[in-house]
């Protein structure tokens, strides 16, 4: 076994979870709200940069931003919708709500799409890079780079402007903030879109590596929930570490072991760190 591979592959995994959970990270840190919805929002970003690339003829680098847009205005739509839970704070009848959407996505996109598996296709993804013994992508280094640059750039939003004060004040305390003359309502309405929109970009790099169906969904929504608990409710870097940490132990793992028992051996791990450090990496 290539160690050395292993690691780039982790690494690339590692990226790729960071990727799909920042959207999830920032609507539990931001508005204390939950989405059970995550993991068909998913599937439906490389569904919709599929279907614009293979139905209109749109090249791969502008078929993703499309799916970025598209599933920004859903996720205005799908805000609009959840406004009165969403500002009771009324977390039972929104997991109940959002579970309910991703079952309509799921149905939906099946009607739509079809449940044949369909090939999301690169141009970067057969585009190789050789040192040696050792291999990657211009895909991989794509998702890489994107989640690195879209996570400093939410680090310095929330940590540096005066609209991630805001975040951070309606996610302290809501009806406080309302008080101070916040708007609640919009700042959850942002939030939830760029939840949407970041779901959607992580479909457009990380989706490529296999062919996508429109059951897909649960595994993406079962490691980002790890990712998230791992990293800290809430906490930017501590997702983007824990990302990167459960890419690389999922890579390790498959290798030394088998991969079939990586996701129960990623949920040990979890158990046994939650024991230790309950809050994550964000504790202090």
């Amino acid at each position: 076994m290539n160690i050395l591979q292993q690691l780039i592959n982790g690494l690339v995994l590692g990226s790729g979870y960071a990727l799909i959970a920042i959207g999830w990270t920032v609507l539990l840190g931001a508005a204390r709200l939950v989405n059970f919805a995550h993991g068909q929002l998913y599937m439906l970003g490389a569904f919709v940069a599929w279907a614009v690339m293979t139905k209109l003829g749109v090249n791969y680098f502008l078929a993703v931003p499309i799916a970025v847009v598209a599933l920004g205005l859903l996720g205005v739509g799908l805000q609009g919708l959840m406004l009165r839970p969403v500002m009771q704070q009324n977390l039972t009848s929104l997991m109940i709500v959002t579970l309910g959407f991703g079952y309509v996505f799921q149905g939906g996109a099946a009607r739509l799409f079809g449940g044949d598996p369909e090939r999301f296709v690169s141009p970067l993804q057969a585009a190789e890079i050789r040192i040696g013994e050792i291999w990657f992508t211009w895909q991989d280094v794509l998702t890489l780079v994107g989640t690195l640059l879209l996570f400093g750039a939410l680090w310095l939003v929330l940590n540096r402007t005066r609209v991630g004060a805001v975040v951070r004040s309606v996610a302290e305390d809501p009806r406080l903030a309302q008080l101070f003359g916040i708007n609640a309502a919009l700042v959850y309405i942002g939030v939830f879109v760029f939840e949407c929109a970041a779901v959607a970009l992580g479909a457009g790099l990380v989706a490529p590596r296999s062919p996508i169906l429109t059951s897909m969904g649960f595994d993406e929504v079962i490691l980002t929930f790890v990712v998230v608990v791992l990293g800290g409710i809430g906490s930017v870097t501590g997702s983007l570490v824990a990302g990167f940490g459960l890419g690389l132990f999922t890579a390790l793992f498959g290798a030394l072991v088998s991969s079939a028992y990586t996701t129960a051996a990623a949920f040990f791990v979890l158990l046994a760190f939650l024991v230790l450090r309950p809050r994550g990496l964000a504790a202090r």
